[in-house]
C-alpha cells in the first residue's frame, strides 16, 4: 500500500499527493488514541491496516463496508457488510473507529454517526477526513463537501463530544491541488498531459512545502483542502 503511506511525489500522481500524504499525517497523529478494538467504516481495501496494527495499541482490526461497495481489489474483503442504515454489530463492543473519505458519501450522515457512536464503547474514539475541494466521484454517490461548521453540528447531534476538527490544507495547498486535479484529469491529450504535468510538477511541489496547516483557522475568507478530526462517545 505503498501508494497511500510511503507517496512520494512524481508526475503521474500530481492529483491524488497531496490527499494521500494529508491523509496519512492525520491518521498518524490520531494512533495514539487507537487500541483495543478498531472498526474501519467504509473500508475498502483497508490500505492503512497493516500500519496501524503495528503502530499502534489496536489489538483486532473489523473492516465495514456497504453491501454495494465499489470493489478495489479481489483480494481484500470486509470483514463485515451493511446495508448503510444498521450495523450488525454488537453496541458499545469498539474502543474506536475512523473513517477516511466516508462522510461524503453518506446521503444521511447523522445515519451513521449515530450508528457509529453506538458501536463505540464509552470514551471511544472517531477518526475520520473529509475532502472540500475534490471533483465528482463515485457518481452518482458523492453527497457532500462538508465545512466544519456542518461537520460539528452533525456529530454533537449524533451524540458526540470533544470534537476536534483541522484542515488539511490551506490557500496553497489548494492551488497544488486544483492544478494537479487539472493537468491529471482534464480532458487534454496525453502528449499535453505529459509535458504540463513535468512542468507543474516543482510549482506543486513548492506549493504544498509552503503551506502551514498549523496556522489555519476556520475563518471567514480561508480556503482549505480537506478537514480531519477526531470526537468521543461520553
Amino acid at each position: 500500500m505503498d501508494d497511500f503511506i510511503s507517496l512520494k511525489l512524481n508526475k503521474n500522481n500530481l492529483d491524488r499527493y497531496h490527499i494521500r500524504s494529508s491523509i496519512f499525517r492525520a491518521l498518524q497523529d490520531a494512533l495514539p488514541l487507537f487500541k483495543g478494538r478498531l472498526l474501519d467504516i467504509g473500508c475498502g481495501k483497508m490500505p492503512y491496516k497493516k500500519h496501524i496494527l503495528e503502530h499502534s495499541g489496536v489489538k483486532e482490526y473489523v473492516g465495514l463496508d456497504i453491501e454495494n461497495a465499489l470493489e478495489y481489489a479481489q483480494d481484500v474483503k470486509a470483514d463485515v457488510l451493511w446495508d448503510g442504515e444498521t450495523m450488525p454489530l454488537e453496541s458499545s463492543s469498539f474502543d474506536c473507529a475512523f473513517g477516511t473519505e466516508v462522510l461524503e458519501h453518506c446521503p444521511e450522515p447523522e445515519v451513521v454517526l449515530k450508528e457509529v457512536y453506538r458501536v463505540l464503547k464509552p470514551s471511544g474514539v472517531f477518526f475520520f477526513t473529509v475532502p472540500f475541494l475534490w471533483n465528482l466521484h463515485e457518481v452518482p454517490h458523492d453527497e457532500y463537501r462538508y465545512t466544519p461548521f456542518s461537520l460539528t453540528r452533525h456529530l454533537e447531534n449524533s451524540g458526540f463530544t470533544e470534537i476536534e476538527l483541522k484542515a488539511t490544507g490551506g490557500w496553497h495547498a489548494s492551488m497544488a491541488v486544483m492544478l494537479g486535479l487539472w493537468v491529471r484529469r482534464s480532458p487534454i491529450s496525453t502528449r499535453k498531459r505529459d509535458v504540463l504535468s513535468t512542468a507543474l510538477k516543482p510549482i506543486i511541489k513548492y506549493l504544498i512545502k509552503k503551506d502551514k496547516t498549523s496556522s489555519i483557522t476556520f475563518e471567514d475568507g480561508q480556503m482549505i483542502t480537506g478537514i480531519s478530526g477526531t470526537a468521543k462517545k461520553k
